[in-house]
């Protein structure tokens, strides 16, 4: 085989707030609530970010922004999402796809799918058709549920050429 693959998960999870706009995927949804975190708590990116670094072997997304550190308060995860792509990128890795699944009562997805999906291409210097992105519901039950938090679960298949 002249290339190597790994696969790599990513997961996050942050409270919903009052008030919006929604920042997922890296752009803004109107919506009534906003993700709680120390960061921007886009938990689309920070999955993703997650996926591709343990994809890579590269850490995680806690030990290169730290939410320890001030100067991550607020931090833009498409920020953080860019420094992961270009630590894996420069360890030979690149992206083949990504699979996301958010977690969520409200807002329904769909209607912003294509434009998270391009986003998330440009940030990654990939194109859009290798991220897939998949909205799910709690169907009322527990905190999902209930609109109290909001999750994300990503896979990133990488290649690296020998």
């Amino acid at each position: 085989m002249d290339f190597e693959i790994r696969v790599g998960l990513g997961h996050d999870t942050h409270r919903l707030q009052r008030g919006g706009p929604l920042r997922l995927g890296g752009i803004n949804i109107d919506f009534d609530g906003h993700l709680d975190g120390h960061s921007d708590a886009d938990v689309l990116l920070h999955a993703i970010t997650d996926a591709i670094l343990g994809a890579a072997n590269q850490g995680d997304i806690g030990e290169l922004f730290p939410d320890t550190d001030a100067v991550n308060a607020g931090k833009d995860s498409a920020e953080m999402l860019s420094v992961a792509n270009e630590r894996i990128r420069g360890a030979g890795w690149q992206i083949m796809n990504l699979d996301c699944v958010v977690l969520a009562e409200r807002p329904k997805l769909l209607p912003h799918r294509a434009s998270i999906c391009q986003r998330i291409a440009e940030i990654l210097s990939i194109n859009p058709d290798q991220v897939s992105l998949k909205g799910k519901t709690g169907e009322r039950s527990g905190d999902i549920g209930q609109g109290k938090v909001m999750q994300s679960i990503c896979t990133c298949l990488l290649r690296r050429n020998k």
